[in-house]
């Protein structure tokens, strides 16, 4: 399972990881692929038995459910596109292999897809894929921005993770200078840390957020980003590489809808949804799948958090990850207004939706 982030985040000092990261994000823009990844993929869509192959790259938290499902229902085969997920061992590796173009499309995280397009890459937003469930979770006797002085926070490095406490320090006039940050590799490795002492407060997506606050006695949510943001703020984004986008629309679209018919199918029968993908994709238990799923379900019409987008690259930009903001042209939806324009009805029965 590819993991929220990962080693080359690890041992990168204060005073080079932004130029670091940054380096990296541009690395992946200009086509440089490293010799570990090399044999990963195959580049392009390609045929297979009058399919269309998809490769595609996604991360670890619930707002991944929907390709999920899509690939384990095989939701795309009615329109003639099949899913080919390509595992990476980190979220830098899925960076990287989007960036380079090696894999068509990417749920990803939006803070690391901003960074992308800053560096270059030929890639748009096309449709959401989870709202919320970005969680700072405290240890006990942490209740408030101002307790966090001097305390350990721990979370991913450029990631949305990173985001929300920056976007929460900054709202209580703190800031980074205030706390220790320490960047850990995975979820698993991440909620450990917290439930087992090594930091005091997390920042975490769900199910591991959940799980951090039910196996620390005393532990508090600081702030679930609905304080910060609203409701239904993004955390990850499908997002396709431009060429994909002109030269096959249809397979676009034909991913777009099955996320959608997934969305649908997770909003109908929740148990069965985490029940396809429980073990395989989340190393949780069932039980606490279910309670996380709540905090950060699917939602593919994200039109509406187009302005988040754009605020939050100004927060990226602030923290010295991406030079420009966030350009109208990085988010296309149009392909997405295609999909709710043909498929009414489907269109019609979703929960979560912007209009």
């Amino acid at each position: 399972m590819c993991e929220r982030c990962g080693d080359t985040y690890k041992n990168i000092m204060d005073a080079s990881r932004r130029g670091f990261l940054k380096g990296g994000a541009a690395a992946a823009a200009g086509f440089a692929l490293p010799a570990s990844l090399a044999g990963l993929v195959g580049a392009g869509p390609a045929a297979a038995q009058g399919m269309t192959t998809i490769k595609a790259t996604h991360g670890s938290g619930l707002c991944n459910l929907g390709i999920f499902l899509a690939k384990e229902r095989n939701l795309a085969a009615a329109d003639g596109v099949e899913l080919d997920f390509v595992v990476t061992p980190t979220t830098t590796d899925v960076v990287t292999l989007f960036g380079a173009g090696l894999v068509d499309i990417s749920v990803i995280p939006y803070s690391n897809y901003i960074t992308l397009v800053d560096a270059g890459a030929p890639v748009q937003i096309v449709a959401g894929a989870g709202v919320e469930g970005c969680i700072m979770v405290g240890s006990e006797g942490i209740t408030t921005a101002a307790d966090l002085k001097g305390k350990k926070i721990g979370t991913f490095q450029a990631d949305t993770l990173e985001v929300l406490p920056y976007d929460f320090l900054t709202k209580a006039g703190l800031s980074f200078q205030d706390v220790e940050m320490v960047y850990l590799n995975t979820s698993p490795e991440l909620a450990a840390a917290f439930i087992n002492g090594a930091i005091d407060v997390v920042s975490h997506i769900e199910p591991y957020a959940t799980q951090c606050l039910s196996e620390r006695a005393g532990s508090t949510v600081l702030t679930d980003g609905l304080d910060l943001y609203g409701p239904q703020y993004s955390d990850c984004v499908l997002a396709a590489r431009i060429p994909l986008i002109e030269e096959n629309p249809g397979a676009v679209k034909a991913v777009i809808k099955a996320m959608m018919t997934a969305q649908l199918q997770s909003e109908q029968d929740v148990d069965a949804a985490l029940a396809d993908t429980v073990g395989t994709y989340y190393k949780t238990s069932l039980e606490a799948l279910t309670l996380a799923q709540s905090r950060q379900p699917v939602m593919i019409d994200q039109r509406n958090n187009t302005g988040f987008f754009t605020d939050r690259s100004v927060s990226m930009q602030k923290m010295g990850y991406v030079k420009n903001t966030l350009p109208e042209s990085a988010v296309n939806w149009s392909l997405l207004e295609e999909v709710i324009a043909e498929n009414a009805d489907l269109y019609g029965a979703l929960k979560l939706k912007s209009a």
